[in-house]
C-alpha cells in the first residue's frame, strides 16, 4: 500500500519514529476500511514527493495499533497529527485536497 517515501508508522515504532525524525513528521491515522483514508493514500503520496527533505509522512493503521490512537484521542479518521520535534503541532481532519493540504501543511514546513 504504502510507497519508499510514506513510513508504516506502528505503536511498536511510533516514539522513536517521532523522536528521531530530523524534519517534521505527518502521522496519518487511518483503517483500511475507511473511504475517505484510502481517497487521501495518492495525496499523501504527491505531498511525499513535493516535500522531500522537508516533510516526512507516515501511516499508522488504527486498527492494527490501538495504543497510540488511544494516546493521542484520534476519534475520526481520517486524522493527520503533525510532529515537530516530539510534539504536536498541527492536525487536521478529514480528507483533504493536495492544495488544501498543502495549505494547512504552509505553516510547518
Amino acid at each position: 500500500m504504502a510507497s519508499d517515501a510514506i513510513l508504516t508508522i506502528t505503536d511498536a515504532n511510533f516514539d522513536e519514529t517521532i523522536k528521531n525524525s530530523d524534519t517534521p513528521i505527518l502521522v496519518d491515522f487511518w483503517a483500511t476500511w475507511c473511504g475517505p483514508c484510502r481517497m487521501l493514500a495518492p495525496v499523501l503520496e504527491d505531498v511525499a514527493g513535493e516535500t522531500a527533505g522537508k516533510l516526512s509522512i507516515g501511516k499508522l493503521n488504527i486498527d492494527e495499533n490501538q495504543t497510540t490512537t488511544q494516546k493521542f484521542g484520534v476519534m475520526s479518521i481520517p486524522t493527520m497529527l503533525v510532529f515537530k520535534g516530539g510534539e504536536v503541532v498541527k492536525t487536521v481532519v478529514g480528507y483533504k485536497s493536495k492544495k488544501d493540504l498543502m495549505d494547512e501543511l504552509a505553516g510547518v514546513l
